[in-house]
């Protein structure tokens, strides 16, 4: 038998997939079907690619076959691999969308969290964010002005022993009179600090008697 180079020329077309060829023999008539299959690609839109058709003697089909299919089946077999790997980056791209989706959400839900919503937990962060300026002048030394920072029992009445407390412990700390007019820390461990509807009595502001007063 004659030694032919027919799958040498195939080995040299550029493609991936599976090449069907079909020949249909119709007296000295030959009808050949070319069609490239590649089961990697997930597009459906493959399946409405057709197959290249020939037709002719067995004589021109063997001069021609070669130049007439090697040039649309690498460019078949690039259109299916192009389909696929666009098939690829869209999910890939539909993943990267929910995930950020689900983090955007997730950061959205913990942010509306650790906001307070109910009146109560406005008061409370109110509450905090006094306490915490009480801790900054008792932190600093100025135990009178952190005393007067502490907030009046009328205003956070569940909280009213923990302020007395406070209190206690700040005027604990108050420095003596350097006049001699030295008062027991005690008489005015409960004595809420004054405001400016209390202006007329003739008291300082931690409540304290003010001795000059009728001088």
């Amino acid at each position: 038998m004659p030694v032919t180079n027919f799958f040498a020329h195939i080995a040299a077309i550029p493609f991936e997939g599976c090449l069907n060829i079909t020949v249909k023999k119709d007296g000295e008539q030959l009808t050949t079907s070319v069609l490239l299959q590649n089961e990697g690609c997930g597009d459906a839109a493959k399946n409405h690619i057709p197959p290249l058709i020939l037709r002719g003697s067995a004589k021109e089909l063997c001069e021609g076959f070669f130049d007439a299919v090697s040039t649309p089946v690498a460019e078949t077999s690039k259109l299916l691999v192009n389909m696929e790997a666009y098939l690829k980056g869209q999910e890939a791209a539909k993943k990267n969308a929910a995930m950020e989706k689900k983090k955007t959400e997730k950061t959205d839900k913990a942010d509306k969290s650790d906001k307070p919503t109910t009146p109560e937990e406005l008061k409370e962060m109110k509450y905090i964010g006094i306490m915490a300026e009480v801790d900054k002048l008792e932190a600093a030394g100025k135990h009178r002005e952190a005393w007067l920072k502490v907030p009046k029992t009328t205003e956070f009445p569940d909280k009213a022993e923990e302020m007395q407390k406070r209190r206690s412990s700040l005027s604990a700390q108050f420095s003596p009179d350097l006049f001699g007019a030295e008062q027991p820390a005690t008489a005015i461990t409960n004595v809420e600090p004054k405001t400016e509807e209390d202006a007329t009595d003739h008291t300082t502001a931690e409540g304290i008697p003010d001795e000059r007063q009728g001088e």
